[in-house]
Order: structure tokens, then C-alpha cells, then sequence
């Protein structure tokens, strides 16, 4: 291959928003075939007195738009609310063996699972049972395991009074063995910033983004995983706001914006233009970028003066001269080599940062699923406190979340460090006595169920298999389990994998009447900026038979513990509001008047002391660290070998694949595919479309392989390339995790090509 035939990259024309979000809702919508009531229930969504959207956890303004929905939040409401039924007929007509086999897609087209089902290894299948037979069986089985070798694994999608009422029930059944998807992806920042200014959330609420200078976007892609962080993005952007994105791919939610609430802006106007700087760093190469535009920015203070907000630090800050002398000492060559990206680049985001009053930073996934994920997190925060920009109008640290709840699960409970939650409080309140030893987190669910400790995995919603690193080796060990129990509301590939007893037991969307003696009742959620908002469905069940995920825990764990007065989870579960009063008399400071101020408009603010500079830290003071390495990866340089990023595409939310359609990075068809930089793809004699195969590179002696992976040419750094998830997933290694929080280093996956395959 000559420098003539160097392969075109893969790219899209337009932008984000425009014509082509319309169309994407278009395509899915009619797969999906949702049922009457869609657009009502889009119009209410994320608004006073509607459903609140069960995609992302992005914020819900006080004063929304007509129209306060994006394209993905669109696809998940459409896939809600399918009017395509898997009933038990479904099931007699096919077995699980045959399932298996089955794409995500095909999987989950089968459509709404409407009975509770009970596995029969004798046929294969999963059979129809009644309510209370499932419940009781289940609960019978459930009283003779040791709980504390049971997971209760929560989605990140269920609302605050399930995922109070599940935290509650391990504890007082004897574990606290609660992973939740928190631990795959931003586990990170709970670790990190606790550790570093005391919260274990971000710092900004929706109001900042009208007061920041300048923005530090780092390793997220709003695009596809969060488009209505667009508005406020693209209103920043029009006021003079320095935007600077740093991410290895160039993804188009931060290059270019048409915003279809804009009529002139779809029809004679330009798309708005985001980023005014893009980074397009390595992967694992943020440390070093950021310690460059951290070590100009000393540079410049050195040079004039006025740059560091002194008062700040000297009041607010913990060890930062040692932290100054690391930085200082840091080689320019270095910084360059690591980050991907020349010295000019980092300096100029320096000079930006160095003139700003205000300033933003957000980050996603890129940032914290690496080794060094959470010295990554810290090196962010090094940055903003250099100039105060913690606490104060327009500036803070703002991770994006994904699920739609899975802030709020750690709020109320879900969390396996007895730590982070009250006990003292449910002693008092519940009259049970909380274990106090650690319980399991994902990656220690994982390693326990490889090593054939875990002997039930009860799930609330998820489909952990297909999520995980190492998925080969965890599909093979998951059968052993003695019990697996889902509650779900689609089929998926875990539930497919039976423990030697497994059951199905169908729930309620967000969407959907929740009735409960003749009252709908309200659920409510966290957004990413710490706001409680309530919500309520208004659409008619999927089947007449469907409960709620609150009615299926709470007849659990009354048919599973002991009789407890202080426990009235039969109450419970035919009144929410009076598990939102117990939620407030654990929680007091922050769910005061609960039942109220979940119904303000742009519901309640549960506060955050670091954003008062308040710092629960070691040293009461905001910590300035140094990190262990440039590098997040932990990699190194190892010859042939790539660092694999995994990434999900316009059509999917986590391991819902909703279609096809990888639009605005010019990608259709087939999701088996490895996205290469053009000079990479020369070097190994790559054409574009070749089926190649990856192998994993980890020095385990674990044999890890994906076979028949097409080549498709992408503007990417070098020695860096890109898949998607979860196909992709059984090249991650378990092994590689964040040090601090064991989230699973997914952007930074050690591969080799197989070109022969």
C-alpha cells in the first residue's frame, strides 16, 4: 500500500442534531412499535408531573424545553414501551440452547416479557408459574443459601425507593454484597473524589454552565451517551465559552451542533460549533496532557504572576508544593510522548485555563476506566483548584453519568462498604444488626463467582454477563451458580445462562401505572447534579399481571426474613410514600420534606459541602496529589501491541443494542468491527473491510480471542483502536482494573492482531 492508497477514514457529514436525530428516532420507533401514548409520554418526560427519562441521569432543568428529550432518550422510551410481547408461548417454542445464540437485538425484539417464569432443565425451556408460586419458591431456596455468598446486583436504572428497599433487604438478611453498574463505570469518581475534596459526586449544577469562562471536556461523548448536555453546551459555546475537548476519537457531539428546537437553525442556519480546541489525546495519555496544561500554567505564574488564586489555596488546599515540585520536574518530551500530542496544544489549553475566572470540568468513562482511572480524576482536580475553580459560580468538577439512577442508588444505600451508609441510623429505625464487613463489589462478585465462592446472584434489572470484562470465562462459571433470579423487563443474554435454579420475574417500565391499592404511585430519582425529582407513568401495563420492582422486592424480602415489625415491607409495597419517610428519617439532612420537594420544579437539590468548600477530607482541606504514573493505561510500550478502547455506538444504550446505526461516526451495518487509524492500518498492510481477528495481550497466561472483526479506517492516534461493547469484552482482562476502585479498564485494553484469522 503506497501514501496514495492510504484508506479514507470513516466520518459523518453532518451534525449532531439536524435532520438526522429525527430520522434515528424515526428507525427505531418503527422496530419497536411502541404502543399509543409515546409522544404524550415524550412530551411529559423530564418534566413537573411526568416520567423521568430511563436512559441517561443528565439534569432536568427547572424551566425545560417544549420539548426536553434527545434521540437516545427517544429510543429508550420507544423500546419501553414496544407493543411486542415475549409470552410463555415464546418460550415453548424456543429453547435456551437455541436462544443463546441470539444477537442482543434479536434478543430483546422478542419484546416485553410479560409472566414470571421458572427454568426446567428436563426441556430446556422457561416455563410459566403464578406470582406466588415464583415468590415463595424462590424465598424457600433463598433461606438455605449462606447470604453472604449471595450478590444483589441493581442496573443503575431503578428508582430510589426500590433501590432503598433492596439495600435494606441484604443488610438485614446478612450481606452487603450490593455491586451495582456504578462499579463498571464511574466507581472512579466515588473513590477518587471523596478522596480529594470529600464528595464522592461532582461539585456543578445545571446553573454553572451559564456563569463558566471555559470547559475542560475530558473522555466523554456526548453525541450519543448524554445529547441534551448539548443545549447548555451549544448556549456556552454562543456566549464566547473556551470549550476544550480532550478524547483520542473526534466525536461529532463536540465538533458541531444543529439544534432541531431551533427552526431556523434546521432549515437556513449553521450548525453550532462546540470545541474550539479538540485534544485528540492517546488513550490513557489524560494525565499527561493535563499535568501539561497544569505545568504552563506554573509556567505563566512564574512568568507574570496573578495566575494561581493564592487565597484559595492557602486556605483550601493540602500539600501542593510537593505537587508543584512533581509537575515542575516533569519532562516536556515526556508529556508529548504519553499524551500523544505536541507541547504547543497543551500549552495554549494552558493559556485558556490561566484566563478564565470560571471553568468547568467534565468527564466521563475515558477518564476513569483505566488502571490510574482514579490518579487521572485527581490530576482534574489539580488543575481547578490551581485557580479556585471549586466552589464558586461556573466552575467544579462534573462527572456525566450514565444510568439513569445510579447516583441515586449510592445515595440510598446500594453501595458494599459499610462506610458509606448509617448504620448506626438502621439500627435504630429497623432493629437489624448491618454486617460490617465488606461486601462485594462487581469485580469481587466475579473473581468469588470464578472461584465457585458465589452461590446466588439475584438481579435488579442489567444484564451483567454480557457487561463484564473476561466475558468467556464468566459466561462458563455462570451455570454453577446454585440460584439466579432476574428481574427484568426485556429477555437478554444472562438470563440465558441458568443456574442450576433460575427464574424470570417481569416488571413495570418507568412509564407504566404502577397501582397500588388504587393509587398510582410516584417513584422518584437523582439526576448527575444531585437533584431528586419524582416521577410517574401513565400508560397502561404491558400485561395486566406486571409488578413493580418496589412490589417484587418487597414480597421477597417479607416471604425471605424473619417477621420484623420495624420492617412492614408488606405496607411498603402498596404505599411508597412511606418508604420515602423512612428514606428521610435515615437520610435527614438531605430528604427533609421529601414528599413536597421531589415536586418542585426541577426537583430538590440534596447539597454537596465541597461545593460550599466544605472538604470532608484526610486533612479537612482540598488534597493536591501526585500520581503514580503518566500513563493511566499502566501499558507502557510493548512492541504490537494496541491499546483497544471500547466505546458504544448512536444505536445503543449500554448492552441494548436499539439497531444498526452508528451514524455520527459514518458506521453502518454489523457491530463486529475494530475502528484503526489509516497510518496504522498501512503499516500492517491493512485494507479497509479486512476480517481480522484480536487477541488479548495481558500477561495472565489467560487465552483471550475475538474472531472476525472488520477493519474499518477512523481518524484515531496511533496504536490506538476502537470496538464496541460488549462485543468486544471478552478481551478485557478482570485483572485490569482501577487500583483504587476496581472499575474495569475498558479504554485501555492490551490487544494484538491476529491478520491471518
Amino acid at each position: 500500500m503506497t501514501d496514495r492508497e492510504r484508506p479514507t477514514p470513516h466520518s459523518y457529514d453532518g451534525p449532531v442534531g439536524g435532520w438526522g436525530s429525527p430520522r434515528g428516532i424515526a428507525q427505531v420507533t418503527r422496530a419497536a412499535r411502541p404502543v399509543p401514548g409515546m409522544a404524550e409520554t415524550l412530551l411529559r418526560q423530564n418534566k413537573q408531573g411526568g416520567t423521568m427519562c430511563t436512559s441517561c441521569a443528565w439534569g432536568k432543568p427547572r424551566h425545560p424545553h417544549k420539548v426536553e428529550f434527545c434521540e437516545n432518550g427517544a429510543k429508550a422510551t420507544a423500546w419501553d414501551l414496544t407493543s411486542i410481547r415475549c409470552t410463555p408461548d415464546f418460550f415453548r417454542d424456543h429453547t435456551v440452547t437455541e436462544l443463546y445464540g441470539w444477537s442482543e437485538y434479536d434478543l430483546e425484539m422478542a419484546g416485553r416479557l410479560t409472566r414470571p417464569l421458572r427454568y426446567d432443565a428436563e426441556t430446556d425451556r422457561y416455563l410459566e408459574v403464578d406470582w406466588d408460586e415464583a415468590i415463595a419458591a424462590i424465598a424457600a431456596e433463598m433461606r438455605e443459601l449462606d447470604p453472604r455468598r449471595t450478590c444483589f446486583y441493581a442496573s443503575g436504572k431503578a428508582a430510589l425507593e426500590p433501590s432503598f428497599l433492596w439495600a435494606l433487604f441484604a443488610r438485614a438478611w446478612g450481606h452487603c454484597n450490593l455491586p451495582d453498574s456504578s462499579n463498571m463505570c464511574h466507581e472512579t469518581t466515588s473513590v477518587a473524589l471523596k478522596k480529594v475534596i470529600g464528595s464522592p459526586v461532582g461539585t456543578c449544577t445545571l446553573d454553572d454552565f451559564q456563569h463558566c469562562d471555559a470547559i475542560f471536556y475530558v473522555g466523554q461523548n456526548p453525541g450519543t451517551n448524554s445529547p441534551r448536555i448539548l443545549h447548555p453546551l451549544q448556549q456556552a459555546a454562543e456566549r464566547g465559552c473556551h470549550i476544550v475537548a480532550i478524547n483520542p476519537l473526534k466525536e461529532k457531539g463536540l465538533i458541531e451542533f444543529a439544534n432541531p428546537q431551533r427552526p431556523w437553525q434546521m432549515t437556513m442556519g449553521s450548525a453550532t460549533e462546540i470545541a474550539d480546541r479538540y485534544l485528540q489525546v492517546r488513550a490513557g495519555g489524560d494525565i499527561a496532557v493535563l499535568t501539561g496544561i497544569a505545568k504552563h500554567v506554573l509556567e505563566l505564574e512564574d512568568s507574570r504572576g496573578g495566575v494561581l488564586d493564592h487565597d484559595f489555596l492557602a486556605e483550601h488546599t493540602h500539600d501542593l508544593q510537593p505537587w508543584m515540585d512533581w509537575v515542575r520536574a516533569q519532562e516536556w518530551d515526556d508529556l508529548e510522548r504519553v499524551a500523544g500530542i505536541p507541547r504547543a496544544q497543551m500549552e495554549d489549553a494552558g493559556r485558556i485555563y490561566a484566563e478564565a475566572k470560571a471553568v468547568m470540568g467534565i468527564y466521563g468513562m475515558g477518564l476513569t476506566q483505566h488502571v490510574h482511572g482514579s490518579d487521572a480524576i485527581g490530576t482534574l482536580v489539580n488543575l481547578l483548584l490551581l485557580r479556585g475553580n471549586i466552589g464558586r459560580p461556573g466552575a467544579g468538577c462534573s462527572p456525566v453519568r450514565g444510568h439513569s439512577n445510579v447516583q441515586g442508588q449510592r445515595t440510598v444505600g446500594i453501595a458494599e462498604k459499610p462506610e458509606q451508609v448509617p448504620n448506626d441510623r438502621l439500627r435504630e429505625e429497623f432493629g437489624i444488626e448491618p454486617p460490617m464487613e465488606e461486601g462485594w463489589n462487581t469485580t469481587a462478585f466475579l473473581n468469588a463467582l470464578l472461584d465457585g465462592e458465589a452461590q446466588a446472584y439475584i438481579g435488579l434489572g442489567g444484564n451483567l454477563v454480557r457487561a463484564v470484562p473476561d466475558q468467556d470465562r464468566v459466561a462458563e462459571a455462570w451455570g454453577r451458580m446454585q440460584l439466579t433470579v432476574h428481574i427484568a423487563t426485556r429477555l437478554n443474554r444472562t438470563h440465558l445462562l441458568p443456574g442450576r435454579s433460575s427464574w424470570i420475574l417481569p416488571c413495570l417500565v418507568r412509564q407504566e401505572e404502577d397501582i397500588r391499592d388504587g393509587v398510582n404511585q410516584h417513584v422518584s430519582m437523582e439526576d448527575s447534579f444531585s437533584h431528586i425529582h419524582a416521577s410517574i407513568g401513565r400508560r397502561k401495563p404491558a400485561d395486566p399481571t406486571l409488578r413493580s420492582e418496589t412490589a417484587i422486592i418487597t414480597a421477597l424480602a417479607d416471604a425471605v426474613l424473619e417477621p420484623n415489625p420495624n420492617l412492614p415491607w408488606q405496607d411498603w409495597g402498596r404505599d411508597y410514600s412511606l418508604i420515602r419517610k423512612a428514606i428521610s428519617r435515615i437520610y435527614s439532612a438531605q430528604f427533609y420534606d421529601y414528599e413536597e420537594r421531589m415536586h418542585w420544579e426541577g426537583g430538590f437539590y440534596r447539597g454537596n459541602d465541597a461545593g460550599q468548600r466544605i472538604w470532608h477530607t484526610a486533612s479537612g482541606k482540598a488534597e493536591f496529589t501526585v500520581p503514580v504514573a503518566l500513563d493511566q493505561t499502566g501499558l507502557g510500550e510493548r512492541e504490537g501491541v494496541y491499546r483497544l478502547m471500547t466505546l458504544r455506538s448512536n444505536d445503543q444504550f449500554n448492552t441494548t443494542v436499539y439497531g444498526y446505526s452508528d451514524r455520527l461516526r459514518g458506521i453502518e451495518g454489523d457491530r463486529m468491527l475494530i475502528m484503526m487509524s489509516p497510518d496504522d492500518m498501512m503499516a500492517e498492510g491493512l485494507e479497509p473491510e479486512q476480517r481480522i481477528a484480536l487477541d488479548g495481550a495481558a500477561d495472565d497466561n489467560i487465552r483471550r480471542r475475538v474472531e472476525g472483526l472488520r477493519v474499518l479506517p477512523y481518524d484515531l492516534p496511533r496504536g490506538c483502536i476502537a470496538g464496541y461493547f460488549p462485543e468486544l469484552n471478552p478481551l478485557s482482562p478482570l485483572s485490569r482494573h482501577d487500583l483504587a476502585s476496581g472499575t474495569p479498564a475498558a479504554k485501555g485494553i492490551p490487544v494484538r492482531l491476529d491478520i491471518g484469522a
